[in-house]
């Protein structure tokens, strides 16, 4: 976004929602940044400057505003759609690579130099990716210490600090107050504990049309990895230091997600994952304008606004859901993937802590923000969901575990070799070109595969699934051409937001 001045005072001016996590408003006087929808009293011109990141914000010596949260809004949309080396840069630090392979290994995931990989974030974000990480950390460490137990020491760890002090001088510096300062403000009285269930409200750029999410992955939910149950979607997963599970209910303008993790250290990046999954960094306003210019999708569009497109949170078992999915109804897929998780062997089930009980933590309150939990109890007995095993896992089943023909069982474990060797990179982070490459190149793999795992794991918005059967009927249902190369010549005219239609073609199928 280009932070032109007079755009910028204008939202701020008028509180548009619709500009948080765009850009954030520092303002000179009070030292302070803030959402543009702040409802405080509308700075000076003389005294407002404009940041593209929150790290810059804070580079520039300002502290967080405690009153309206800039680190609660959703993130922006640009690093979604984006596939250069930013926008990749952007959600690798998102799901906390910095943190745990440092900019060394960020860099080498991106394969550019540390010190141009420096020089492009600065000169796109305004931050450096050591800052940006900062910045996260920071945010993680304000949302434990303000709704858990943990002590200090396990807060600074767990947020991804390397030393206590570290952790003290940085939240002093975000938050103009120590770490101790941040508890008791939000009355939260300390309880012993370790890991265990947290609460947050993911925030979202309104409107939200949930049934097409919660439709979308109830027809395609597996017995013991996910599924959806009164307007609530649950999940197991696979995260970098354990694993964990999280059930999101959208709500009134937030995604409820209630997360169980194994180590603490993986809150920002379930948080990352999650989001993800829902995508709700998207700028529904600007896909839906762009779709209904459109007579044929404006009535859909019209009806059922805030369609998003459901992404994954697994890479690789999306694309071995893609593979099963070839020339196959969901239905039968489903069927295919729920025999072959029979075969893998029992994992251990998710670890639930004790770390205090409601009735010993009175009058906690529920906070908007991307990752402000309180701890609670669960109620009732529920089943364990495990994460989609990993690719070495997938690689170890039999045969006749696979319960399909040969060659599609080869090419999965052809899949499952250049995830495992690293050659095949199904993250958000990858090099989106790159990846449908080398997809194409394993045997058993086309087109269709290619797109759809750039479509829903690598988070591609500009997509279409022309020779998809379902979405042929749907272009049908609404008056458009059915013929491959004839729908996509015409749909030209939704770009950069095909794969957004291809959710409605599917929805009107």
């Amino acid at each position: 976004m280009d932070l032109d001045f007079e755009r910028c005072y204008r939202a701020v001016d008028s509180r548009d929602q619709r500009f948080d996590g765009w850009f954030y408003t520092g303002v000179t006087s009070t030292g302070i940044y803030c959402r543009p929808s702040c409802p405080a009293t509308t700075p000076k011109r003389q005294n407002v400057r404009f940041f593209p990141s929150a790290a810059a914000a804070q580079g520039a010596g300002l502290r967080a505003c405690r009153r309206c949260r800039p680190d609660a809004v959703p993130g922006s949309p640009q690093w979604d759609v984006r596939a250069d080396v930013v926008g990749r840069a952007m959600r690798l630090i998102a799901d906390g690579v910095v943190d745990r392979n440092g900019v060394p290994g960020l860099a080498a995931r991106l394969g550019y130099t540390e010190r141009h990989l420096h020089r492009m974030l600065r000169a796109e974000v305004g931050a450096g990716p050591l800052a940006l990480a900062r910045a996260q950390r920071a945010q993680t460490a304000r949302t434990l210490i303000e709704t858990t137990g943990l002590g200090m020491a396990d807060v600074a760890f767990a947020s991804g600090f390397g030393s206590v002090r570290q952790f003290n001088d940085t939240v002093r510096e975000v938050y103009g107050v120590p770490p101790t300062e941040l508890r008791t403000a939000r009355g939260r009285r300390p309880t012993p504990g370790g890991a265990g269930t947290i609460t947050l409200r993911l925030a979202y750029r309104p409107p939200l049309h949930v049934r097409s999410l919660l439709d979308f992955l109830a027809l395609r939910a597996l017995p013991g990895v996910d599924e959806v149950s009164a307007g609530t979607y649950r999940r197991g997963l696979r995260l970098p230091h354990g694993s964990g599970e999280v059930a999101l209910t959208p709500a009134h303008g937030h995604v409820g997600a209630a997360l169980r993790l194994t180590d603490m250290r993986d809150l920002a990046p379930a948080v990352a994952r999650c989001r993800r999954l829902l995508d709700l960094d998207a700028d529904p306003a600007a896909v839906d304008q762009m779709l209904a210019a459109d007579p044929a999708l404006a009535p859909a569009v019209s009806a059922e606004p805030g369609v998003r497109v459901p992404r994954a949170a697994d890479g690789f078992e999306l694309a071995v859901r893609a593979i099963i999915g070839q020339q196959v109804s969901v239905t039968s897929a489903r069927t295919t993937l729920t025999r072959l998780l029979a075969h893998l062997p029992p994992t251990d089930a998710v670890v639930e802590h004790e770390v205090g009980r409601r009735s010993d933590l009175p009058g906690i309150p529920q906070v908007d923000l991307p990752g402000a939990p309180h701890i609670h109890d669960r109620h009732g007995p529920e089943p364990e969901l495990r994460a989609f095993p990993p690719a070495a896992e997938v690689l170890g089943i039999p045969d006749e575990g696979f319960g399909m023909p040969g060659a599609r069982r080869e090419t999965i474990r052809a899949l499952a070799r250049a995830v495992a060797g690293g050659d095949l990179d199904l993250e958000p982070g990858g090099d989106r070109e790159e990846t449908r490459r080398r997809l194409l190149t394993l045997p058993g793999i086309g087109e269709w595969t290619a797109d759809y795992v750039a479509l829903r794991a690598l988070g591609d918005p500009d997509v279409l699934l022309s020779t998809d059967l379902a979405v042929r009927r749907g272009a049908a249902a609404l008056g458009l051409p059915d013929d491959p190369k004839t729908l996509t010549t015409y749909a030209d005219r939704w770009r950069p937001w095909r794969s957004y239609a291809v959710i409605r073609l599917w929805r009107a199928a």
